[in-house]
């Protein structure tokens, strides 16, 4: 860019440590966006060379001459200085950090550009001409506080900040006010901001637009104009519209003149041309040239009001019904536009004629069973004037109106043809129950392509209401259910409460908690609720609510098939269990009441088999597998009916909101209608346009139905945090089963022919290759790979961190193998997983830096083989701590966790270990879980104590106890 003075400065990079450093002072160019910051040094005994490497690297290094207050006269010096291009300047002093070394001008100049971009940003900047006649943006007009603010950044200015660059050829000296630089900073601003790539060019004119400066003199007349009352005082011009009762004939608009200096004196134009000069003054100097050029502005945005260019003394416009019905539709926003506030009487600002959509829904919406979704409610069209509905008789009158305005209900009201026509169809619509629900909660319905406001009464309002409350949390609470061997926490509690209140409508939902806030626990005591609840009524000689006695189907991954067995043994014991998995898989003679386990590929292949049954609940674990609403693995859990469905996940949107209308037309069939119709009125807006209102709308709709509760919640997570750990059940696959056997049969063989030390020798190794093949094949035979679809271990990790990496947290992964973790981290970064991997050959400082990346947030997953990691290390960035495999020393496997699970850490940690099913792995979780109290004593040593087990203990143990396969 190029001063005034015809010196050209070049955008450089600098720091905003090496700016801030230095005095700075404003130097006004022409065009304002020429201007520029001088940053100098004015003490004396600098270092020469150092002060001149430092401004070199800020700008195009000058010799300038500063003028300094010296009572009533100024003091010169000639001092080394930068020139620093606004544009440069600017993002450095914007961000000034308080640590940095900063001069007293700096810190004023950086407030003084923050309030600049404030004032941009709220559109204070009107075209103008520079001195030189060229184009500029300058900044205004300011309201009082901005003057006010104006004033108080002037008085803070230190001497050397108003310090100014002389040219010696044009004395004598003069030093700006600090006022007159910060009002050019603030032009500057307004003058560079707006001029990007992106700026418009109208018919390929530079003007205002580009960067370069362009003449713009043949503009004069029509900026000056345009600039009226932008500076300093002047006035505001606007039309104050009266309506006469009870006729519209005598309706008129009055002129009103404002003071903006006193924004309080406010005066009809006609009393304003007889005012005394002393208040007139108060106006403006040019106040009734303002008046004149403000109404010629008006008379090309809107020309009626022209006529008033006519009057000898400019005072009110007659407005008929017809001319007051074009102001209020166009003539207002066009006379705004030029200049021109429309000021309307209450009448009209009361409410206008609007237009809802009104839900006649048929008696039987709601079923002795609960909500019947799939029922058909009957919705019309309905006008309104300020929400009152108007009959049909009043909507004939507006009809055959032949007036734009009509007084209806003691209110005026523009007659939208449009509107009326549409509510005198009377013809009644059809939707299914479950899509007016979903409008009712959201308040909007989409019809023939627009959004309308919506009411209902009967069933739907009344569930509506129902809805509101059970998610406001005013639900009955629920004891837990007599037959659960668990005690459940005040959240899980109001869970179930929760669950059941939703069952018991036959509308399901989604149990989005978290992962480890007991998501599992909560839908077995509401099946064993539900199992009390019916025989409850049945005792009483009622009809029991119907199907509740039928079984329970849970879908999950075939990694947690296993985990929800356990937790159903172990906190339902009494009620029956059933895999239906495997080679010998079956569904007859099912008890009452009996829960049924399978996996989502099983789904897939059985689900004629499975949608015969007719069970009471069904459950989808992990419910993001269902997330494409057009997989076969959707469609065929749609297929499996029951009167009541739970999704459970702790991730209900992942990427898109499609996946949310998945999960919920699965649990709620219809509530969110049409998955077009979903993606183009509320996806889009929400996604891509961040319409505040679509998301309020879908987040009152979905809301009753999502019961979200994060780990960090006050009511969940107290300060000091909960500590949750969960045994990871999981198969063996085809081959993880082959290697077990045969060398489980092979060692025990050896074993049996061995005695003291040699043989505790060989039991420890069977209990390392065993642990070998439970984590991976590719890991007992020294592979690299092929990774996927070979260890159950690897596939439920892979879930984990699913789930995990999804909710943006963090995580732990512990193995006591080294060739394990890095197994791992070559899988993770197949699946574009970011990992960092921590072992004993990393050396202290790398280590210092993985760690401070990690609890930074920069990575999500840190590996750490259990020796290297185990202790010593602050890891309270994850709230997660997965052990790919068991150290069997409880005490060891505490330290590992409480890298994580120690102070400093603010959330829950969910601590993660990973057991194959029917292993050496599952039996010897189970003594330690039996023997809890004993386990420091029994297993203090590590591993040791199992050598001491005779030949038949051994084999106890270590022999597989179920046959399994991957499927």
């Amino acid at each position: 860019m190029e001063l005034a003075n015809g010196t050209e400065v070049e955008d450089r990079a600098c720091s905003a440590s090496s700016l801030t450093s230095f005095d700075l002072t404003f130097v006004v160019g022409d065009p304002p966006r020429a201007g520029c910051f001088a940053a100098f040094r004015a003490s004396s005994g600098e270092d020469g060379e150092v002060l001149s490497g430092e401004l070199a690297a800020l700008g195009d290094q000058v010799t300038i001459e500063i003028a300094l207050p010296a009572g009533r006269s100024v003091r010169r010096r000639r001092v080394p200085a930068a020139l620093v291009p606004i544009g440069t300047a600017l993002p450095l002093l914007l961000d000034l950090d308080d640590s940095l070394v900063t001069t007293s001008t700096a810190r004023v100049w950086a407030a003084v550009m923050t309030a600049g971009v404030g004032l941009v940003a709220r559109g204070r900047l009107h075209p103008a001409l520079s001195p030189e006649g060229f184009d500029a943006w300058r900044v205004g007009p300011l309201e009082p506080g901005d003057r006010g603010l104006l004033a108080e950044l002037a008085n803070a200015m230190p001497p050397l900040g108003h310090a100014i660059v002389l040219n010696a050829a044009k004395p004598p000296l003069k030093v700006h006010s600090p006022a007159f630089l910060v009002a050019a900073a603030w032009d500057a601003l307004a003058d560079t901001l707006p001029r990007t790539a992106a700026a418009p060019r109208i018919s390929g004119s530079a003007l205002f637009a580009a960067s370069e400066p362009v003449q713009a003199a043949e503009l004069q007349a029509w900026l000056a104009e345009a600039a009226t009352g932008l500076e300093g005082g002047g006035a505001s011009f606007a039309l104050r519209v009266e309506l006469g009762h009870p006729h519209l004939e005598e309706a008129k608009g009055v002129l009103q003149v404002s003071s903006i200096a006193d924004p309080s004196l406010v005066v009809d134009a006609v009393e304003f041309f007889a005012m005394p000069a002393m208040l007139l003054s108060r106006f403006g100097p040019d106040c009734e040239r303002d008046l004149l050029l403000a109404l010629r502005r008006g008379a090309r945005a809107w020309e009626p009001i022209g006529t008033l260019l006519g009057q000898q003394v400019p005072d009110s416009l007659p407005l008929d019904d017809d001319l007051l019905a074009d102001l209020i539709v166009d003539g207002a926003s066009a006379l705004e536009s030029a200049g021109v506030a429309v000021f309307w009487p209450s009448e009209l600002l009361a409410g206008g004629l609007g237009l809802r959509v009104v839900m006649t829904p048929a008696p039987a919406a709601v079923a002795e069973g609960g909500f019947d979704l799939g029922s058909l409610v009957d919705f019309h069209y309905e006008l309104t004037v300020g929400g009152e509905a108007l009959s049909p008789e009043e909507i004939d009158l507006l009809a055959e109106a032949k007036r734009g305005l009509v007084r209806v209900r003691g209110r005026f009201v523009a007659v939208d043809a449009a509107l009326v026509a549409k509510a005198r169809e009377r013809r009644s619509r059809r939707m299914t129950t479950a899509a007016a629900l979903g409008a009712v909660l959201g308040g909007k319905l989409e019809v023939d392509g627009e959004l309308v406001d919506v009411v209902a009464g009967g069933a739907i309002a009344e569930t509506a209401e129902r809805l509101r409350a059970i998610s406001a949390g005013a639900m009955p609470a629920l004891a837990p259910p007599r037959g659960l061997a668990a005690e459940l926490r005040p959240y899980q509690l109001r869970g179930l409460a929760w669950l059941d209140a939703m069952t018991d409508l036959g509308l399901g939902g989604c149990l989005a908690d978290d992962m480890g806030l007991g998501k599992t626990v909560q839908v077995i005591a509401l099946h064993l609720q539900r199992l009390e609840a019916d025989q409850a009524s049945a005792s009483k000689a009622g009809d029991p609510r119907p199907g509740s006695s039928a079984p329970t189907l849970v879908v999950c991954p075939t990694s947690l098939l296993g985990n929800w067995e356990r937790e159903l043994r172990k906190f339902a014991p009494s009620v029956p269990v059933r895999r239906f998995h495997g080679g010998e898989r079956h569904l007859d003679d099912l008890a009452t009441g009996e829960v049924v386990l399978t996996t989502y590929g099983l789904l897939r292949r059985e689900r004629a088999a499975l949608s015969e049954v007719g069970f009471a609940m069904v459950v989808a674990d992990e419910a993001q597998h269902v997330k494409n609403p057009l997989s076969e693995t959707a469609k065929a859990l749609r297929s499996v009916h029951a009167p009541a469905r739970i999704a459970l996940t702790g991730t209900p949107v992942e990427n898109r909101l499609t996946e949310l209308w998945s999960i919920l037309d699965w649990t709620t069939p219809g509530l969110l209608g049409p998955l077009e119709t979903f993606r183009r009125t509320t996806a889009v807006a929400v996604e891509r346009n961040r319409d505040k209102e679509a998301t309020e709308r879908l987040g009152s709709a979905v809301r009753p139905f999502l019961l979200r509760r994060k780990k960090t919640d006050p009511s969940i997570a107290p300060d000091l945090p909960e500590r949750t750990v969960t045994d990871v059940a999981v198969p063996l696959t085809t081959e993880q089963v082959s290697l077990y056997e045969a060398e489980v049969r092979e060692a025990l063989h050896t074993i049996e022919t061995k005695s003291g030390i040699e043989r505790q020798g060989l039991v420890l190794r069977l209990l390392t290759v065993l642990k070998q093949i439970c984590n991976h094949p590719a890991h007992y035979l020294h592979q690299a790979g092929p990774l996927p679809g070979r260890s159950g271990k690897l596939a439920a990790l892979e879930e984990l961190l699913d789930v995990i990496v999804a909710a943006g947290d963090s995580v732990l992964v512990f193995s006591q193998f080294v060739g394990m973790c890095s197994l791992i981290e070559t899988h993770l970064a197949s699946l574009h997983i970011p990992a960092l991997f921590l072992h004993g050959g990393v050396p202290a400082r790398k280590r210092e830096e993985m760690v401070a990346k990690f609890q930074a947030g920069v990575v999500p997953v840190f590996l750490l083989s259990l020796k290297a990691g185990g202790v010593g290390l602050n890891l309270t960035q994850a709230t997660h701590v997965i052990h790919y495999d068991r150290w069997w020393n409880p005490a060891v496997e505490d330290q590992a966790s409480d890298r994580a699970h120690r102070i400093g850490q603010r959330r829950a940690v969910q601590i993660h270990r990973l057991v194959c099913e029917g292993t050496l792995e599952d039996r010897i979780a189970e003594l330690l879980e039996r023997k809890r109290e004993l386990a420091d004593s029994v297993v203090g040593q590590g591993e040791a104590w199992i050598g001491d087990l005779d030949d038949s203990e051994l084999a106890a143990l270590v022999r597989l106890g179920m046959a399994g396969s991957g499927s």
